[in-house]
């Protein structure tokens, strides 16, 4: 055979193995409105940068049949490539080969590009489009996935990991996506869940649909599974390419600078007016995050889900930033075994990857009532204290209003290792509100009082004056500095600039006991 037919032999076996399982399956993948594993990967990566792996291994089973059905690289796409010039590792699964179904060989691909991204330190993200464990293989694909499970494992913490879900995710299969660090799922046409509607039906006999079961308005609002929803594969995978501009390759680098002409010394006017008069009345604290962050972009992280703690990435004077802020829009951003677990998870993924924390806050304390308290609200608030007294980043806290109770020592509060702690002229920092306080403190004067309405009034107002402020906190240290709003900007990029060589560590220990 001349050099000329094998080169030609190469390229025909390239050109089959590029088919899948066939063009008939790619268009039933099209008609199902869906991407082929290969689309996506060309969609995600940046032009030309695609390097495929494993693109000639077939499975080895000969049981049921399958001997016979051979296709090139098996069920899964594997390899490298960039993402605005950064090295990415990648798999995506071939539904038109198999349905997707994980295999030996299958899963011998994945974790061999799991293993390259773990030791050459850069981030791995997986599309995730399949029918679950390849039956015809039986254990061995159970096998499969715990193999890959250990890998994820490994990488946590390492390198960050990112899952897609791009169509169907069931079974064992949606513990490989639920160890990673962040989640996207397109809304009506993607899924997971560990039992579907027949078996759901059969045991519980709900009659429950694929969407209302572990569709992605289901996990973004109610489970908390998804991290980010969109409304096309096209979007999630610019999402993707997005968030990767705000995190490092691995736990060993800081996150990319990015320069920006928005200036660090701007000062904001608008802040000065931005919390009302009344003490009781709402505010949306993502108009505070817009007008300090660079440009006005903030990537916010688990939207729809426990919406009275924001969390998510943004940029201050280029350097990257994760922000956790309450919420008063919604529950007066009172924290609740959701918003607390919510904020713990993405502090640990900021800590873990080197990026800093900036803390709004404004907490009128922690949910009470029977149902949060039998459901375990201290297990969950002790999870965001143990988040927040763990991470060894830089701290930045501002006080914009309340900050009340144990909330406000969770908070990120100097006790804790917060690092530049601020605080606006209209925080109030104390044991609990001016009305609870003086119920409790003045009862017996407010009942015994001719006009007991008068009188309460009185003290609340007194109470208010003295201890609803900054200034008692500020007197004792627990508050670095008093700030005017509008200079609340500068102040965070100079802080952020003066903690770039911070070094802090733990007591040496193999982990600590998170309250899980």
């Amino acid at each position: 055979m001349s050099e000329q037919s094998r080169i030609d032999e190469l390229r025909d076996r390239r050109a089959q193995g590029l088919l899948g399982g066939g063009q008939d399956r790619i268009d039933a993948q099209h008609n199902r409105g869906r991407l082929t594993a290969r689309e996506r990967i060309d969609l995600l990566l940046d032009k030309g940068s695609f390097r495929e792996l494993d693109a000639f291994v077939t499975h080895r089973t000969t049981d049921f049949g399958l001997a016979d059905k051979q296709y090139l690289g098996d069920s899964v796409v594997t390899g490298w490539g960039t993402i605005d010039g950064r090295l990415i590792y990648v798999f995506s699964q071939d539904f038109t080969v198999f349905g997707g179904s994980l295999g030996e060989v299958h899963a011998e691909k994945i974790v061999k590009i799991q293993e390259m991204a773990l030791k050459n330190g850069a981030p791995i993200i997986g599309l995730n489009d399949s029918g679950g464990a390849r039956i015809q293989e039986g254990v061995i694909s159970l096998g499969g996935y715990a193999d890959i499970f250990l890998r994820n494992t490994l990488s946590s913490g390492v390198i960050p990991q990112i899952s897609a879900i791009m169509g169907p995710c069931a079974g064992g299969a949606v513990y490989s996506p639920a160890l990673t660090d962040f989640i996207l799922m397109v809304k009506n046409s993607s899924y997971m869940f560990v039992t579907g509607p027949e078996v759901v039906k059969a045991v519980t006999h709900e009659d429950v649909s694929f969407e209302d079961l572990g569709g992605a308005s289901v996990h973004a609002e109610t489970s908390g599974v998804c991290h980010i929803t969109s409304e096309s594969e096209a979007d999630a995978l610019y999402m993707i390419r997005k968030l990767l501009g705000y995190l490092p390759q691995n736990n060993m680098e800081d996150p990319p600078y990015k320069p920006t002409r928005d200036d660090p010394l701007r000062r904001e006017t608008a802040l000065d007016s931005v919390i009302p008069d009344d003490p009781g009345k709402p505010y949306d604290v993502k108009d505070i995050v817009s007008l300090i962050v660079d440009d006005r972009e903030f990537y916010e992280i688990h939207e729809a889900y426990a919406p009275n703690i924001v969390v998510g990435f943004a940029h201050l004077g280029g350097h990257a930033i994760g922000i956790v802020a309450n919420q008063p829009m919604v529950l007066a951003g009172v924290l609740d075994i959701a918003a607390s677990e919510k904020a713990a998870r993405f502090i640990r993924f900021c800590d873990s990857f080197n990026i800093p924390i900036l803390t709004l806050e404004d907490v009128p304390g922690f949910m009470p009532g029977t149902a949060q308290e039998h459901a375990g609200i201290i297990r969950s608030g002790a999870k965001l204290l143990y988040a927040y007294c763990e991470a060894t980043v830089p701290k930045l806290t501002v006080i914009t209003r309340k900050a009340y109770g144990g909330a406000y020592d969770v908070m990120s509060s100097k006790h804790i290792r917060g690092d530049v702690n601020l605080a606006w002229p209209s925080a109030e920092i104390a044991v609990m509100g001016p009305d609870g306080a003086v119920n409790i403190i003045f009862r017996k004067e407010i009942a015994e009082a001719k006009d007991p309405v008068a009188r309460k009034a009185e003290l609340v107002a007194e109470y208010r004056a003295k201890f609803a402020n900054p200034f008692v906190a500020a007197s004792r240290g627990f508050i670095d500095d008093v700030i005017e709003p509008s200079d609340t900007r500068p102040r965070l990029i100079n802080a952020l600039e003066m903690l770039s060589n911070k070094r802090d560590t733990n007591p040496a220990k193999k982990h600590g006991n998170i309250p899980l």
